[in-house]
């Protein structure tokens, strides 16, 4: 079961993701999103709620969700910055794996989670992969040409998922219920990015909004399905397995480049499949 909640988290992850990139005002679509998102999980929330479920069972449990929020923030705009210049399969790539060697060991010595020959092995290639993805041309989809500083953006918002990760873990070992902690949590990352974007920035978004209505709404409750998923899947499983399985998005993501008119080198493809086949070794037990 986790790993049929794992799998479809990570292709709703990379298709949030490439809508992203077909964005022009990346920050502000990003933004939108997380909106859409935040209150699409609210509501899941209330109703469980109302169902009885208890929101946060200790105070420990609010202030993980806090941390979870502000790393949020972080990652979201790392994500925009890194898709404004760079292409979906390279960022896509070392945001997601370079996360993965970040939150294995340290879900190990946090959480206990276990060391083996195939999650070591797995790592392994994950960091290969990495190399691989780093050596390709980075051209945009207009064929401009390469810049990679879209990779650097993306080892920053690589830490970002890390410590997010790390963070939902935490307030779900605390008490807090899945839907509640992803809902406070976005609901923060989203006041944070409000307040980021100033008052032209927030001028600019209502303008986005009302011209891509659908488009922003279709990105954002794809987002929140994607977290809400692995939120769930977090309270079953270990962060480092949960997190290396899901990273087998990476595929989906070099998928959904093709989709949406980028050409990955040869070099990017490869980094992908490595990324992938390392997160399953990690994910193996």
């Amino acid at each position: 079961m986790i790993v049929v909640l794992v799998v479809i988290s990570a292709l709703f992850h990379a298709l949030w993701n490439a809508l992203l990139r077909l964005e022009e005002d990346k920050d502000r679509a990003v933004v939108g999103a997380v909106l859409v998102a935040a209150t699409f999980a609210l509501a899941v929330a209330g109703v469980r709620w109302g169902l009885g479920s208890i929101p946060f069972a200790t105070p420990a449990a609010i202030g993980y969700t806090v941390c979870a929020g502000l790393l949020e923030s972080v990652y979201f705009v790392t994500l925009a910055r890194a898709l404004e210049i760079g292409p979906l399969g390279p960022v896509y790539t070392v945001s997601r794996g370079g996360a993965v060697l970040a939150v294995w060991p340290l879900s190990i010595v946090l959480y206990d989670e276990l060391v083996t020959w195939t999650s070591s092995a797995g790592s392994a290639l994950v960091l290969l992969g990495l190399v691989f993805a780093g050596l390709g041309r980075h051209g945009g989809r207009d064929g401009t040409e390469p810049d990679r500083s879209g990779i650097a953006w993306a080892s920053v918002c690589a830490v970002s998922i890390a410590g997010y990760h790390l963070s939902y873990k935490a307030a779900l070992r605390a008490g807090g219920a899945s839907s509640a902690t992803f809902a406070v949590s976005l609901g923060l990352a989203g006041l944070i990015s409000l307040i980021r974007i100033r008052r032209d920035g927030r001028a600019a978004l209502r303008r986005l909004i009302r011209a891509r209505t659908w488009q922003v709404v279709r990105m954002g409750v794809i987002c929140s399905g994607s977290f809400l998923i692995l939120m769930e899947a977090l309270a079953i499983g270990g962060s480092g397995y949960v997190l290396t399985l899901r990273n087998t998005s990476v595929l989906f993501a070099i998928g959904l480049a093709y989709v949406i008119g980028e050409r990955p080198a040869r070099a990017e493809i490869a980094g992908a499949a490595l990324v992938a086949a390392g997160a399953v070794l990690m994910a193996w037990t």
